[in-house]
């Protein structure tokens, strides 16, 4: 069985695959040939319809083999199963050709059968987009087919419709469930300027949607594109196969030839060793050796690439299943990317809720992201923000504004000193809040210190239970940050990762990466893909998160996550151990397969037919078996 490049997409019932047919047809001819035959004495048919049962369920792979052998110079199966089929006719045994033809025709169209499956498993994404959409044109609504979508058109996206591409909400709003891209159940809230995704479904509300992708180049399309390339290609352990296949099967057609010709130089019966040679070409023929990886490879792939984890190629599933260290990122990984307030800390007899509101207040105007966070927290608590004058931004340092006829200064510490602010009552404040990893900022009312306001990045939730259950795996795990020690210290420990490095610059996290390989073994790096490209690159396996319309991190990537779920990760490790342990029985059984039929069939204690039904039982086996990696019970934890 050669792993043919496996294109086409098929998904009904194995019975109504085209080969499949070939091969039924081919048997239901040669059984009826032996019914005549045999119960209603027609003899003399029997050359004539075993050998057409045997040119029918032949015909396909006979041609491949011949295409190899004239192409690619190459020996291949089918040619060691098309020259037992005709050195079997040649010696009479028309009744075993036409066995043999018609079981490894049905081997042959069952693995197609099983490739088609996972690739139209992964087709099937595409089919959840609308086949037409609702195009605003001149204020009117019109109905056009989705594959005439075109960027910058507008889109009228109705409750529980899909989206046909991807785009940007202009107006409305709506909670929208982007499980077919992302794998993530939860809905998530859009509202005007969120990018939204080809294959969402909007959940209330409607909105317009402005194309930012013409549907052929929509991220499910992407997806899809991208699972269908990374089945062809192959890892180390199918590219070793691949290679020993290609000096075995010369081999095995050598030693047939020899035991054809070798014995009756010797005066040993013809027929007798003719019969041997043709049992060794069957039992020799590596066909469970070579499906061993791919179908493992192929089922693991397009399963992940349903589930949001889109993997790039047979060697990155192989190298997830051998990952001893897992290294994260901080923020945007481990933590949400945006500061929350943490602590309001007032200093004399201000009340918490006031100091909130003056920061507040006099932060409101500001574009700064720590600004947003305070302004945020106090809506949040139902604190009304009042009206600011005079509001200057201190570029990186805080902001100044005048408040309820008050001038009210937000920044660091710093920035406050700088002011002539004395900070000496607060001092032990926030050496504690900088020593728990906090970004502080001072609240001053007409140069006097009234408090702080400490912000933090959060953890994600999932982070604890992710780092937990890799650990649970046996894996290490280690943070790589350049973020400040504090901070590395604080999300570490909340996150329960082993170990930290923080103040990294890109490339020291590369020397890291590196020296974990060397001392550990293989690395996984966790990033989101932006900042982290040169880690994610030099890891073993580099692991984008929240890779959804964001093609450098897809591009750096080995594996992307399309979701920002860190839980996915443990899901893409455990599907890599998965078809690892699947791949190594495989290879295994297949060899052990071989040891059996090749002396069997050397002593002369197997017959065609023996010999064919167990080479053909041990492939379908081992078919099977790599079909189990997208059965394999590993549920997604968080």
């Amino acid at each position: 069985m050669d792993a043919h490049a496996h294109h086409g997409e098929f998904d009904g019932p194995w019975w109504r695959f085209g080969p499949m047919r070939t091969a039924l047809a081919a048997g239901a001819l040669a059984s009826l040939t032996w019914a005549l035959g045999h119960l209603g004495g027609w003899h003399t048919l029997e050359p004539i319809g075993y050998t057409l049962a045997a040119i029918i369920g032949g015909r396909h792979f006979a041609l491949e083999a011949v295409e190899s052998l004239w192409r690619k110079r190459e020996v291949s199966i089918d040619l060691l199963m098309s020259a037992a089929a005709i050195g079997s006719a040649l010696l009479g045994l028309w009744d075993e050709a036409a066995v043999l033809v018609f079981l490894y025709a049905t081997a042959e169209a069952l693995e197609e059968y099983a490739y088609a499956r996972t690739r139209s498993a992964i087709c099937a994404l595409l089919d959840l987009t609308p086949k037409e959409a609702r195009v605003l044109q001149g204020g009117q609504e019109v109905t056009v087919p989705a594959e005439q979508l075109r960027v910058g058109d507008r889109l009228v996206v109705r409750p529980g419709e899909v989206l046909p591409t991807d785009g940007v909400v202009r107006e409305g709003a709506s909670s929208v469930n982007e499980s077919a891209v992302t794998g993530e159940a939860m809905p998530k809230e859009k509202a005007v300027g969120d990018l939204v995704f080809a294959g969402s479904l909007n959940q209330h509300g409607a909105f317009v949607v402005e194309a930012t992708a013409a549907f052929a180049d929509n991220t499910l399309a992407k997806i899809v594109h991208m699972v269908e390339e990374a089945q062809e290609q192959k890892g180390q352990v199918q590219r070793f196969i691949d290679r020993f296949g290609r000096r075995y099967s010369p081999a095995v057609l050598a030693a047939a030839i020899l035991l054809l010709i070798v014995p009756p130089l010797f005066g040993q019966p013809f027929i007798h060793w003719a019969i041997r040679a043709i049992v060794l070409l069957v039992a020799a023929a590596p066909c469970a050796l070579v499906m061993s990886a791919p179908v493992a490879t192929a089922a693991g792939i397009g399963i992940a690439g349903r589930h949001g984890v889109l993997i790039k190629g047979g060697a990155h599933l192989e190298n997830l299943g051998r990952v001893r260290v897992v290294a994260f990122d901080k923020t945007g990984t481990l933590t949400e990317g945006k500061p929350d307030v943490a602590d309001v800390v007032p200093i004399g007899p201000i009340s918490a809720e006031r100091l909130l509101q003056l920061a507040a207040s006099a932060e409101q105007r500001s574009e700064h992201m720590l600004a947003q966070a305070i302004v945020t927290h106090a809506r949040d608590q139902g604190i009304a923000v009042q009206p600011a004058a005079a509001f200057e931004a201190l570029v990186g340092l805080g902001a100044t504004a005048r408040v309820a006829g008050h001038r009210i200064l937000v920044g660091n510490a710093d920035l406050l000193l700088a002011r002539g602010i004395a900070i000496d009552q607060g001092r032990d404040v926030l050496t504690r809040l900088q020593g728990e990893g906090k970004t502080v900022v001072g609240v001053a009312t007409d140069d006097a210190l009234v408090g702080f306001v400490a912000l933090q990045d959060r953890l994600r939730p999932q982070a604890r239970g992710t780092v937990e259950a890799l650990h649970r795996l046996g894996m290490k795990t280690v943070l790589l940050t350049g973020d400040h020690e504090r901070t590395a210290v604080a999300i570490a420990h909340d996150a329960g990762i082993q170990s930290y490095y923080a103040g990294l610059k890109p490339e020291e996290k590369v020397q890291h990466i590196r020296r974990l390989g060397a001392e550990v073994g293989p690395v996984a790096m966790v990033g989101d893909g932006i900042n982290d490209a040169p880690a994610l690159a030099a890891a073993s396996v580099g692991i984008a998160m929240g890779a959804a319309g964001t093609d450098a991190a897809i591009e750096a990537a080995d594996v992307a996550l399309m979701a920002d779920d860190l839980g996915k990760v443990v899901y893409a490790l455990k599907l890599g151990k998965a078809a690892r342990t699947i791949t190594t029985q495989n290879i295994l059984f297949s060899l052990l397969i071989l040891s059996v039929l090749i002396p069997g069939a050397l002593i002369g204690a197997l017959t065609i037919v023996v010999a064919v039904v167990a080479h053909e039982v041990s492939e379908l086996l081992a078919v099977a078996n790599g079909l189990r990696v997208a059965r394999a019970r590993i549920g997604v934890e968080a």
